[in-house]
């Protein structure tokens, strides 16, 4: 599926019901922080991004297991949920990433769309693109800081995909190739 329409379908999926929960995933560079953020914004929901929770360059199953157990357990309940921060440039833990239960929320990033967190889900998206285009885009997007991590980071991608199946278990899955600048440019930056 192309952008725009998964775009409007996710749009719908938000206003379903009050406390929508959208999930974005699919492997670096791919284009799912380009799209969750549009998402979100023309929503005008709640958006948590998953980059804010690794714990450092080999924590993608810790902020997945995080984000289920820290906000979307809550969540359902109605309580208060939060996970753990980290602070890239000092190498530590951050403050806490509260999520105020009750309002929709499209949740993004590598990791995201596990079998543990796809029963919480409304609406649950892949975006991939070929490796290449992907490597691509993630070093243009972050250049030096990325680049002596991206085997490391695309190791713990492949392995967390395979294992949950998320392509899989997506209600949609969008090709990250066809991004309309003029839909999606203003909102989110380009297409990362």
């Amino acid at each position: 599926m192309t952008p725009v329409p998964a775009l409007g379908l996710a749009l719908l999926a938000l206003r379903s019901r009050p406390g929508a929960l959208v999930l974005v995933d699919g492997r670096s560079g791919s284009g799912k922080t380009t799209f969750a953020t549009a998402l979100a914004a023309r929503a005008a929901v709640a958006l948590l991004r998953l980059e804010d929770l690794y714990p450092g360059w080999d924590g993608l199953a810790a902020a997945s297991r995080a984000l289920v157990d820290d906000v979307l357990v809550p969540r359902r309940s109605a309580a208060p949920g939060g996970a753990a921060t980290w602070d890239w440039a000092a190498g530590r833990p951050g403050p806490l990433r509260r999520v105020v239960p009750g309002g929709a929320l499209v949740v993004e990033g590598c990791g995201t769309l596990s079998r543990a967190a796809a029963v919480f889900a409304d609406l649950r998206i892949w975006v991939e693109l070929p490796t290449p285009e992907r490597r691509i885009r993630a070093l243009r997007r972050d250049g030096a800081a990325y680049a002596p991590h991206w085997e490391r980071w695309a190791a713990q991608e492949r392995a967390f995909a395979a294992r949950e199946g998320s392509r899989a278990i997506a209600d949609l899955v969008i090709d990250g190739r066809e991004f309309p600048q003029s839909v999606f440019s203003a909102s989110a930056g380009g297409v990362h």
